[in-house]
């Protein structure tokens, strides 16, 4: 893992030009006067995220004159490719959104500051944060990354697109046999496919193993947390079984898939999505469609059901600005103004306090993300924690093997066995 992301020499020159990483207000705009610094923010996003985060930034911009915002954005691919030279080069920007992938990667490499400290001093205000919440932004006692929003794991479908009758309806406590029947009727009757492919493997077969009381990863990160190959076995013949009928796309489409508007089911070529909750929004937005928020199916749903912070805001071990980069975090998580214009794209707000406020400002479609949001937390008080060292290398080892197994090179037994073997490899060596 962290030789993909630069090499041991440039490791030592980060961990050593980064200094010690010690709690530091001497560049702070007000210990300044009136000179005025400028701070980078790096995000990654479809253009309506790039669109509402800039005004967020005109607002920080209003409410702190001092401090000038240098926004750098592209989508997620781009993002990652561009960050890791910027790391190389210990030139990383000072507030960089951060996903549960690579949090422990960019920690452990010596590129994050621990941001209690200024949680403690109250840069960061977290008084009506419930902890829990926060441990999903922290590696061992250190908070490397702050929670923006919390999601869980769903399914938006288009009610127009199902075949007709109740039994073609998904409900709330629905099962696996239930999706195959309803996704095999939409095809027959509609003739498009009655689902998407399951593109982040990683995301819904992590589900599927919790809703069986597994994870994908073990408690120390050094293994696969399932015993069961058969689990991984069934789970792939599920889509094969839909592939070879019609009603699951073939790999080749789905990689085609580069934005929003290119999804299967924006193109009314699908009649569901599996999806994360935050992203409810987004498609209601690429569509200008009527769309229902579903659980995905189980049964276990209590056990897959999880919140994870959407992404986090970490701040980079070599900013120069730090309490200026504090302060950005703290606007972002607390102004109420701020999330009022965010309205909930990057996640459920972490604060019971905006959560609460933005109540009345919210439309009936937004509400349905809080409630579904607030539904998975009070059912599962577990909030899911970073992955560990060596997961960006076993999510693409696990995407590979989905393609082999959807193409048909191999077959679901064979990709359990090579998934295992390559997987616990990477995770052993890299902790």
């Amino acid at each position: 893992m962290k030789k993909l992301l630069f090499s041991t020499l440039s490791l030592v020159m980060v961990f050593f030009a980064g200094g010690c990483g010690d709690f530091d207000l001497v560049d702070s705009a007000e210990s300044k006067g009136k000179e005025k610094i400028t701070i980078k923010i790096a995000w990654w996003g479809e253009k309506p995220r790039h669109d509402y985060t800039l005004q967020v930034i005109e607002l920080f911009e209003e409410k702190y004159p001092t401090i000038n915002v240098e926004p750098l954005y592209s989508n997620w691919d781009d993002y990652w490719k561009r960050l890791a030279p910027m790391a190389a080069g210990n030139q990383l920007p000072d507030v960089i959104q951060m996903d549960m992938l690579y949090l422990k990667t960019y920690s452990e490499n010596f590129l994050l500051e621990d941001l209690t400290p200024y949680v403690n001093q109250e840069l960061i205000k977290t008084d009506s944060i419930n902890q829990t919440i926060l441990s999903g932004g922290k590696i061992d006692k250190h908070l490397y990354g702050f929670p923006l929003g919390l999601n869980a794991p769903a399914i938006i479908v288009d009610p127009h697109l199902l075949s007709s009758g109740t039994g073609n309806q998904p409900k709330e406590n629905w099962t696996w046999s239930d999706f195959e029947e309803i996704v095999l009727q939409v095809h027959k009757d509609k003739g498009i496919y009655g689902t998407n492919g399951m593109k982040s493997p990683d995301v819904f077969f992590s589900y599927y193993l919790r809703t069986k009381g597994m994870d994908l990863y073990n408690k120390s990160g050094t293994g696969l947390g399932y015993d069961d190959d058969q689990l991984f076995v069934e789970y792939f013949d599920m889509q094969l079984r839909l592939l070879d009928q019609g009603a699951f796309p073939r790999a080749d489409i789905t990689e085609q898939i580069k934005g929003i508007e290119d999804e299967l089911l924006v193109k009314q070529q699908s009649a569901m999505q599996w999806v994360y909750s935050n992203q409810y929004i987004g498609f209601l937005e690429a569509t200008n469609r009527q769309l229902e928020l579903f659980p995905p199916p189980g049964p276990g749903q209590d056990l897959g059901l999880t919140v994870k912070p959407s992404m986090l805001f970490s701040m980079s071990r070599s900013s120069k600005h730090k309490e200026a980069a504090a302060q950005f975090i703290n606007f972002f998580i607390n102004d109420i103004e701020a999330n009022k214009v965010i309205k909930g794209e990057r996640g459920v707000p972490v604060s019971a306090k905006v959560a609460e406020k933005m109540k009345p400002d919210l439309s009936v479609n937004q509400k349905k993300v809080f409630d579904y949001v607030n539904k998975v937390q009070n059912k599962n008080n577990i909030v899911e924690k970073a992955n560990p060292l060596g997961s960006n290398e076993v999510v693409k080892l696990l995407q590979d093997v989905s393609e082999q197994i959807l193409f048909k090179k191999i077959t679901p037994t064979e990709g359990a066995r090579q998934f295992r073997m390559e997987a616990n490899k990477i995770l052993t060596t890299n902790n």
